[in-house]
């Protein structure tokens, strides 16, 4: 069967893996997972170093072979189909383009390559959809990293994949570029309507991107859902951690009142919804308790009248301070935690609130999230940032 026959079997872009999982001699790279991506939807397979996220991209690809589990592409089970006979296209970090052909035939080697003679039509529509119509006679050297991504994106669309499969493409992009590549993605996606499964070790690009995101650790799914959810209402404190950063303060469950359950953290009374919370509710019972730090207001002591009733509140010092453009940064000791952070926008700051000075940390309990208090606190806090690649896992 052709590759042109396989494309026209499978009805759509749905991706389904079923006990898909991956070894590697003792070393488990993806523990067996059920996963399905949504057909024409942005997906974000997002994780650090090592958490299995490039080889399950490997694995829809057809690059590495499941230990268990099949790959269902659409209604077609793909699982023992070669890469070339699967309907998918994959980008890499390194773009991998031809540097003795120009721009229009690099996008036109798939085609050629199928043995289609009349490509014309097809590389101009290419080249429009990413905006580089203008640049089709220059060789790859002669364009910015943007422009290349862009090529190895239109390359691989061009042979109408029913999945583009994208493992870390903008890694090698500075931050504002990788930014802008971010949107033109998301803009490329949305025309063509096909499915796009992202792999990428940062999180403000897999929120940015994606309609949905499954957070990897250690081999497995942590959580999966729309990034506002994930954000807002982190699962564990992995994913707390990891998607952006976040206070936790141990808390003891007093009680109920109405709607909230009433918690000790110190010396201090705190609330929180109990539609809020995914730890055990039970009076006398443990959670932590999380708050970004960007939901956090600092009042400097002399104002503490000020507070809104309502509202939960601790005291604290400053301990330090870091301006970072819109926001600056502060790390409060309190008596309920230390390292405290709080994001404040630089509009109108109050010169008082330097180290060493006395604050009240005040927030809406409605912002707050309860987690299994015997999870690692700590979980999650290192980020892969550093872009390595994943190797084998």
């Amino acid at each position: 069967m052709t590759d042109q026959s396989i494309n026209d079997t499978v009805p759509g872009g749905a991706v389904r893996l079923s006990g898909i999982s991956k070894t590697y001699g003792s070393y488990q790279a993806v523990q067996p997972l059920e996963l399905t991506v949504p057909q024409g939807s942005f997906f974000a397979l997002l994780g650090a170093s090592g958490c299995g996220k490039t080889t399950t991209l490997r694995m829809i690809a057809g690059l590495e072979e499941p230990t268990t589990g099949t790959v269902h592409l659409g209604d077609q089970d793909v699982t023992g189909l070669p890469p070339y006979k699967r309907p998918v296209n994959t980008v890499f970090q390194s773009y991998a383009l031809f540097p003795h052909l120009d721009i229009q035939e690099n996008v036109a080697f798939g085609l050629r390559r199928r043995g289609i003679k009349s490509v014309k039509k097809q590389v101009g529509e290419m080249l429009e959809l990413v905006q580089l119509t203008e640049h089709a006679q220059k060789k790859p050297h002669q364009l910015s990293g943007g422009q290349q991504q862009r090529v190895a994106v239109a390359r691989a669309l061009i042979n109408h994949p029913k999945v583009l499969l994208l493992d870390e493409p903008l890694g090698a992009l500075d931050l504002k570029l990788r930014r802008q590549m971010q949107l033109e993605l998301k803009r490329i996606q949305t025309e063509v309507g096909i499915t796009f499964v992202h792999v990428t070790h940062d999180q403000e690009e897999a929120m940015t991107m994606a309609d949905q995101v499954a957070v990897m650790n250690a081999g497995a799914v942590e959580q999966l859902g729309a990034p506002t959810e994930l954000y807002e209402n982190p699962g564990t404190t992995f994913v707390a951690n990891f998607l952006g950063t976040s206070n936790l303060i141990e808390a003891e469950i007093t009680g109920s009142s109405g709607d909230d359950l009433v918690l000790k953290a110190g010396d201090g009374k705190l609330a929180l919804p109990t539609t809020r919370c995914r730890a055990a509710t039970a009076t006398g019972g443990k959670l932590l308790l999380g708050i970004r730090p960007e939901k956090i207001t600092l009042t400097h002591a002399d104002d503490a009248g000020t507070v809104p009733d309502g509202r939960n509140r601790i005291t604290g010092r400053i301990t330090a301070t870091s301006f970072i453009g819109v926001s600056t940064q502060y790390v409060i000791d309190s008596p309920v935690a230390d390292g405290l952070e709080v994001y404040a926008q630089n509009i109108e700051r109050d010169t008082r609130l330097a180290p060493g000075a006395e604050v009240v940390l005040h927030w809406n309990p409605a912002h707050g999230f309860g987690l299994d208090a015997a999870q690692d606190i700590d979980a999650g806090l290192t980020d892969g940032s550093d872009g390595a690649d994943e190797g084998a896992a």
